[in-house]
């Protein structure tokens, strides 16, 4: 038995476009199908000018305040006196919310947006009444 240890290559057959034999005809010449090839420019066409200057200037003259709300001084001191008054932890008022210690510390130091959910929670395990936070604004839409 002989073996053939002559190398094989294998191409891809190349298509009609990187031969150059079938190229793509120029505006004003007749193409492959016999009809005239014609171009017409697009406004801002392939460009990244979609802002219209109106809505730009709008956006500068912007004037509502997009911050989140916080919890009320005075219901922070609600929760810490009641929480004090029980004798009770942050960490303690925490596992009885089945919630992490920094909800808690969060809530006494202002960082937390108010959940009346859980402002509800703490008041049944405190055993009190705590003021809730007013609610926030709606902001209209002038167009």
């Amino acid at each position: 038995m002989d073996q053939n240890w002559e190398p094989i290559v294998l191409k891809k057959k190349k298509t009609p476009a990187q031969t150059g034999a079938a190229s793509r005809a120029q505006p004003g010449q007749v193409g492959p199908n016999g009809v005239v090839v014609e171009t017409v420019k697009k406004h801002n066409a392939g460009q990244n000018h979609h802002l219209v200057i109106g809505s730009a200037k709008k956006l500068e003259e912007e004037t509502v305040d997009f911050h989140h709300q916080k919890v009320p001084l005075e219901l922070r001191k609600a929760i810490q006196q009641a929480r004090q008054a029980k004798s009770m932890t942050q960490k303690d008022l925490a596992v009885r919310l089945n919630e992490k210690a920094s909800v808690v510390n969060d809530y006494e130091s202002g960082k937390a947006i108010p959940n009346n959910g859980m402002i509800a929670r703490m008041e049944k395990i405190l055993e009190t009444k705590l003021p809730r936070p007013p609610k926030p604004k709606k902001v209209k839409e002038d167009e």
